[in-house]
């Protein structure tokens, strides 16, 4: 139940902004952690439980160490998600093609 996980890393408003970051590519901590009300090593626990929802992965250039969004991770999220779209446009459709065949009632003037 990968998408649990998810949901619950991201419950936490400052890992919703770290994961938020990544989102125009990879990025070592320091540069995530810029600007934050949190210090490195808060930042660096923050990725720990992303990664470990699997929202993010990790690699290694040189010294450093860059974080990226797991697109797997994040495709399981998307399609519960989805589930909820899809029950969602399913009930509007049957509405709609209920309306069309129930006639339509007209309003009484107030007298």
């Amino acid at each position: 139940m990968t998408y649990a996980n998810a949901l619950a890393a991201l419950a936490d408003p400052t890992r919703r902004t770290v994961f938020e970051r990544l989102r125009g590519g990879a990025k070592p901590v320091g540069a995530i952690a810029k600007g934050l009300p949190v210090s490195r090593p808060a930042v660096s626990q923050h990725l720990k439980v992303l990664k470990e929802a699997r929202l993010v992965t990790e690699y290694r250039d040189g010294t450093r160490r860059f974080y990226a969004i797991d697109t797997q991770g994040l495709e399981a999220v998307r399609k519960y998600l989805d589930g909820f779209w899809d029950e969602a446009l399913e009930r509007f459709k049957a509405f709609a093609e209920a309306d069309e065949v129930r006639p339509r009632r007209r309003k009484r003037k107030a007298k």
